[in-house]
């Protein structure tokens, strides 16, 4: 795996097959058991983390590979190389299990503490965003790809994603320090990718995430002409083994 140009697109074929794995399973009474932090896993995430790493390792047996649904049985290691996989084989699994369609499938590849090259699957519509030579692709079933980009700020009309638990009091005190119009509640991934599709504006995360819930849909966002940092501006970085991969705040911004 020497050219990144190269990563996204195999990665996208990757998410598009455990999104097709984990489909029909959606709304099919599924069995929910609580990990130790007390989130959910269903069978989806099981079997469609089986998938990727399967196929990780047999394109790139070089490349480790940190995913959730493995950290969450076993641990996180102590220390981590310059490269390496997050993968969250379903992220929104909240979601998932309620009958909504937030929920998608990441693979993002860190190098250096960035995220180089990424993929985000949502089974529901069919779509995956993914990077290639330096852009942000989307596809939606066997369509073609096409760029997708941020826009500007739009005046008047600023749209802000945030968590479907947030309390009306702290979307209030997000828009004076934010300055967004309106707001839209979505659970996963799908929100950085909405903002790289030029579809929203701004996701403020002034909460707990994993680095693999992000890493894939920041990869694109970054490629589309956005940005992810902590909030006061900061380059936002992976490869915290000694936090256990977990992450502080951040800011997605578009435009």
């Amino acid at each position: 795996m020497s050219v990144i140009d190269d990563v996204g697109p195999q990665l996208a074929e990757i998410c598009q097959a455990a999104a097709q794995l984990i489909l029909p399973l959606w709304r099919s009474g599924l069995a929910v058991s609580q990990k130790a932090d007390e989130s959910p896993v269903t069978e989806a995430d099981q079997r469609a983390e089986t998938l990727i790493l399967e196929a990780l390792r047999k394109r790139f047996p070089e490349v480790p590979i940190i995913a959730e649904e493995d950290a969450a049985r076993f641990g996180t290691p102590d220390a981590i190389g310059p490269r390496f996989f997050l993968v969250d084989p379903l992220d929104g699994t909240k979601a998932f299990v309620r009958g909504d369609a937030h929920f998608t499938v990441n693979i993002g590849l860190i190098d250096h503490g960035r995220p180089v090259a990424g993929a985000v699957a949502a089974p529901p519509t069919g779509e995956v965003w993914f990077t290639a030579q330096g852009r942000a692709l989307k596809r939606t079933g066997g369509g073609a790809a096409a760029a997708v980009h941020v826009r500007p700020w739009p005046a008047g009309e600023a749209l802000v994603l945030i968590s479907h638990t947030m309390k009306p009091e702290t979307v209030e005190s997000l828009r004076g320090q934010y300055g967004f119009d309106r707001s839209e509640a979505m659970d996963s991934s799908i929100k950085l990718c909405r903002i790289a599709e030029g579809a929203a504006d701004v996701y403020p995360r002034h909460g707990p995430t994993m680095e693999w819930d992000i890493a894939a849909g920041h990869a694109v966002l970054e490629a589309a002409g956005g940005r992810l940092t902590t909030p006061d501006g900061q380059p936002f970085s992976y490869g915290k083994a000694d936090e256990g991969f977990r992450n502080g705040w951040f800011v997605a911004r578009g435009g």
